[in-house]
């Protein structure tokens, strides 16, 4: 009989830290920290905070009975570390140096790999993190972006990305390596991502302004009225970023992030709500429609994943334009915390070999 592993997942978010503690694939409970502005107002970096998040990490698992020598490895949120290939990596010093300063950026996912290895290390057991946010598969053609100084970034949901097409993979009596998906993570941000046999061949750039808009984002813009809007005095640098990531998309247009709360006014009678929600569902259509055009149309199936995925009716949308191309399969919310336990558990039962980070 195999053994069973016991794992903790660490995801550290802008305003929350999720834990979670898994026996194998049987999640033993998960809990959302939630950690208030005036809380992290008091850390200068993400760094600073680091003792901080760990500790209340800690408190969680005693609080809950789980005895850290009962652990047999911790996994970390994969931060903005230099772009590497998908899979499951080994925490290391050069790891820890790069999520320290944060060489790709600064964000509370940066701290995932740090806390895990603080936790691991005293146990003596190993600390990973898997498919972190720079993964970086693509294919050369996609790095071309039209100007030199300016080259195509992989930068989307990879996590939940791959998780949602190994899970799809399996249903359909393979490996996530067979198969050609066109996946959509349909959250605050919006990615849609080419799956090419094992690999993210593709993906709009859905953190720095490329494809579809969303509820928080502003998506692809006519690049000549967006210089003009740059240069015409009205807004600084940073309300500009604001105006692109956080406050675009359908914020900018309806004063909400919150998909649920559109639904309501487009059954109130709201035809500016319908509008806009249903340009943002045909925007998530004509990516899946390009990423199509990447496969040469090879395409086994197309999953919609993420919370939007929930609401029948912009899953409607997206599904009456694509269906032609490939199946559609809904695969609602997300996977991120069975996901990171998942690929750590692909290393420990000797199914693959964990990656080295350099």
């Amino acid at each position: 009989m195999d053994r069973t592993y016991r794992v903790l997942a660490i995801n550290p978010g802008s305003t929350s830290t999720k834990v979670s503690v898994y026996s194998d694939e049987e999640e033993l409970f998960t809990e959302v920290l939630r950690h208030p502005q005036s809380e992290t107002q008091k850390y200068k970096t993400i760094y600073e905070q680091f003792n901080f998040r760990k500790e209340v990490v800690l408190k969680l698992l005693s609080e809950k009975g789980i005895a850290l020598e009962s652990l047999d490895a911790v996994v970390g949120r994969g931060g903005n570390m230099k772009p590497v290939p998908g899979g499951t990596y080994l925490v290391n010093q050069a790891m820890l140096e790069d999520l320290k300063i944060g060489v790709m950026g600064q964000h509370a996912s940066n701290l995932g790999g740090i806390i895990a290895q603080a936790i691991a290390g005293p146990l003596g057991i190993p600390a990973y993190i898997v498919d972190p946010v720079v993964v970086d598969e693509f294919e050369e053609l996609a790095r071309i972006s039209g100007i030199p100084d300016i080259e195509r970034k992989s930068k989307d949901h990879p996590l939940n990305q791959k998780a949602t097409a190994r899970k799809a993979a399996a249903e359909l009596g393979g490996e996530y390596r067979q198969f050609n998906f066109i996946v959509a993570h349909m959250g605050g941000g919006i990615s849609v991502g080419v799956h090419k046999q094992g690999k993210i061949v593709d993906v709009n750039n859905c953190l720095d302004g490329d494809g579809p808009f969303s509820p928080e984002r502003a998506g692809g813009l006519p690049v000549g009225s967006l210089i003009d809007m740059c240069y015409s005095g009205k807004y600084t640098r940073e309300e500009m970023r604001k105006k692109i990531v956080g406050g675009g998309g359908l914020m900018a247009y309806l004063g909400t992030n919150d998909g649920r709360e559109v639904v309501k006014r487009i059954k109130a009678g709201d035809e500016k709500a319908r509008l806009i929600y249903e340009a943002m569902a045909y925007q998530v259509a004509k990516e899946i429609g390009a990423g199509a055009t990447v496969l040469k149309g090879k395409v086994d199936a197309i999953l919609l994943t993420g919370g939007l995925a929930y609401d029948e009716l912009f899953v409607g949308w997206i599904k009456e334009r694509v269906e032609f191309i490939a199946p559609v399969r809904v695969y609602p919310g997300e996977f991120e915390m069975i996901a990171m336990v998942q690929g750590v558990l692909r290393v420990l039962k000797g199914q693959e070999e964990a990656r080295t980070y350099a």
